[in-house]
């Protein structure tokens, strides 16, 4: 399957590169286009941080850290979970083999986004993950952020930037293979197809099929994404791209593992034990598509307007294993099986409008950008029926079962379960004003309605309901800057930011008011060595105000009197000291040091959250050896302190080293080995939701070919 795959890539790379010598011919330039010049934009993207302004992460009043393109490749860090584990303040919580959440500030992360637009998570839970070789880099801003995001919580945003075209021809292809039968390839190819560079594209595809550490468990994920850019008139800039990606995913885990006997002891089981049953299966198929046309109004002003599109389909037969008391049996007995079959289809559409641009004010220069966004969600979910008096909560043996301990269903018809929909609208805009010539503010607002339909996780159809209130908030974001030096620049900000919630009050029709997260934040930046260092010292408070919590359990009499869990909105909040020093300190070597500490207080004062770590280091260095130059070297690592859940699983403080060696062979081909968890350390990962071991040692052996 690879090789089809690649020689399909290749095959439409070449189209491309046809096709461009063609418009080159037929379209040859009589005179030289003016004004916008788009190969001096695809020179100089930047980013735009936590505001939407284009400003650089030194000047930005708010602790952003990135992935590049170079670390992920380096570290073979091609899946964006096990990137983002080495990022600085964010956890990943992998409590399934295809389901993950990530936190920071001691709050789950709701809002991950791709080039800057999306729309929030539910719960917080990711599925899958994203190819990393289809981004430049990958953008982490740590606290609230709704001036980009419109809804969500203190925690922060993850962004991933995709891969546009350059202004060079060629590219690189990408062939990998490791432990547990992993075969991978990838191609990226940029091709500029006017003679004048006005017209580029790029074409990125990756093919990954591998085993798994855990019993049965096997990935495939086949990924292909296009991209085309170029001027239209003197003063148009028009992007166009999509991507189709298909994951499949064979004896997938759904919920985690069992770990604690009923009288509170840890049990100890190999790496690769699994819940999960020969028949499960989880797949995945989505197509993403965009288009972004940016116009020059003046020197000093541009509009820009942008849709994007997305359709997912999940197609799943799973199996969770669960005690019905407090654990496991001392023989480890004591589990029982509820097979579970569903389909789910998700819709996005997404718009947004906005202008940015300079003015001049009281003899000074300032930035403004103002825009409005409307994004559209639906999702629906059926599932498969089965006699459940013959198939669920049968018996399983004693633990680590195989594969065929349980019997799969006779599967009956789909019908409808759940579904929903909501509506997001908002206005937004900001302004980086100079008010000396080291002072500048940064002065934002956002304003949204959220309209919501269905009511449970994912939206249920169940006549008779209780309805979403509609959501309308405002939420103000300002910050300042003074430049103690050139180099040294002081911030103070404050930003804040609504989430709807889904759990209801006490009368179990009510659904709880939005939660509201604020966080402020004083630190100070430094740029070192001709700015090819920047560092970053914050201190923090983040806090979530009115947040669902379990207040106690009653029968609801619209569900035969089940005990339902209500719940009353409660203050969490969270305080600490972050650090960050990423860039190069001599010409040949490139690292990142990061840490963070953290205090946790619940409603009642406590702490709270304890799987949550309170202290985290994370780091990743490379080097290229003065008398081996064609060497690069490099080790990237991760140390957090002990973690439980009252009730569940504990791992006491464990640091985890990841290491590469490449060599460059010729100018075009190198050769790179990767070993992750150097040292071989076993851990319990997963807690807010379950537990899951982590992976072994394992291998990796990549060839890179430029073409």
């Amino acid at each position: 399957m690879q090789n089809k795959f690649l020689m399909s890539a290749c095959a439409a790379a070449a189209t491309c590169a046809v096709w461009g010598d063609a418009i080159a011919q037929a379209q040859a330039p009589t005179q030289q286009i003016e004004s916008v010049v788009v190969t001096g934009k695809r020179a100089n993207r930047i980013s735009k941080g936590a505001t939407g302004l284009p400003m650089e992460l030194k000047d930005t009043p708010q602790s952003i850290s990135t992935l590049d393109k170079e670390d992920l490749a380096n570290f073979g860090l091609t899946g964006s979970n096990e990137a983002l584990s080495l990022a600085t303040g964010i956890n990943v919580e992998q409590y399934e083999t295809n389901r993950a959440t990530f936190n920071s500030r001691g709050f789950e992360i709701q809002l991950t986004q791709v080039d800057g637009v999306g729309m929030s998570n539910d719960w917080g839970t990711v599925v899958g993950r994203q190819d990393t070789y289809f981004f430049e880099r990958i953008e982490l801003i740590r606290g609230a952020n709704g001036l980009l995001t419109g809804v969500g919580n203190a925690s922060g945003t993850i962004n991933y930037v995709r891969k546009r075209p350059t202004n060079k021809d060629g590219g690189e292809i990408s062939v990998s293979a490791g432990s547990y039968d992993m075969r991978r390839v990838a191609l990226d190819y940029n091709k500029v197809f006017s003679s004048d560079g006005s017209w580029a594209g790029r074409l990125v595809a990756a093919d990954e099929d591998k085993d798994s550490y855990v019993r049965a468990l096997h990935d495939k994920r086949s990924t292909i994404y296009g991209v085309v850019d170029g001027q239209i008139g003197d003063n148009g800039v028009l992007t166009i791209g999509a991507t189709f990606q298909d994951a499949k995913q064979r004896s997938p885990m759904w919920g985690s593992l069992t770990l604690v006997y009923a009288d509170g002891r840890l049990a100890d089981f190999p790496a690769s034990s699994s819940t999960s049953q020969d028949w499960t299966f989880w797949n995945t198929r989505s197509s993403n598509a965009f288009v972004e046309y940016t116009q020059a109004l003046n020197p000093d002003w541009e509009a820009k307007l942008t849709y994007n599109v997305r359709h997912a389909k999940e197609a799943a037969r799973l199996f969770y294993a669960f005690p019905f008391g407090a654990g496991l049996n001392d023989d480890n007995t004591g589990l029982y099986g509820w097979p579970y079959s569903s389909r789910v289809i998700t819709d996005n559409q997404l718009f947004d409008a906005s202008v940015n641009g300079r003015f001049e004010a009281f003899g000074r220069s300032h930035t403004l950008i103002a825009g409005i966004s409307r994004s559209h969600q639906e999702a629906k979910t059926d599932t498969q029926s089965y006699d459940t008096t013959k198939y669920q909560f049968l018996p399983l043996p004693t633990f680590p079962y195989p594969g065929n301990a349980y019997p799969e269903p006779v599967w009956g018809e789909f019908s409808p379960a759940s579904g929903g929909e909501q509506t997001l609208t908002r206005f937004y805009a900001a302004t980086r004003l100079a008010l000396t010539a080291q002072v500048k503010a940064i002065v934002g607002i956002n304003a949204i309605k959220l309209l919501r339909t269905g009511s449970s996780r994912y939206g249920s159809v169940s006549p008779g309901d209780p309805v979403y209130p509609a959501t309308r908030e405002t939420s103000p974001y300002f910050g300042l800057t003074y430049d103690i030096t050139p180099n040294v620049l002081a911030y103070v900000s404050h930003s804040d930011i609504f989430q709807n919630q889904d759990q209801k009050g006490i009368d179990l029709k009510t659904y709880l008011a939005p939660m509201k997260g604020v966080n402020r934040e004083l630190g100070v930046k430094a740029e070192w060595f001709n700015k090819q260092l920047l560092t970053t010292l914050a201190v923090f408070r983040a806090e979530q105000h009115g947040l669902a919590t379990v207040a106690g359990t009653k029968p609801d009499p619209d569900n035969n009197n089940q005990p339902m869990d209500y719940y009353e909105g409660r203050d969490v909040k969270s305080r600490g000291i972050e650090f960050e020093a990423s860039g190069r300190i001599v010409k040949d070597t490139r690292f990142t040091l990061g840490a963070t500490h953290l205090h946790l207080k619940g409603p009642d004062g406590n702490d709270t959250y304890e799987w949550i770590p309170r202290t985290t280091v994370n780091f990743l260095v490379d080097t290229r050896l003065p008398a081996l130059p064609r060497l690069n070297l490099g080790v990237a690592g991760r140390w957090q302190s002990d973690i439980s859940k009252k009730g569940g699983a504990r791992q006491d403080s464990y640091a985890l080293v990841n290491a590469f060696a490449a060599y460059d062979v010729t100018d075009r081909a190198t050769v790179r080995l990767n070993v992750n968890n150097l040292f071989d350390k076993k851990i319990i990962r997963g807690l807010a939701y379950g537990a899951l071991y982590n992976e072994p040692r394992n291998y990796a052996v990549t060839l890179d070919y430029k073409l």
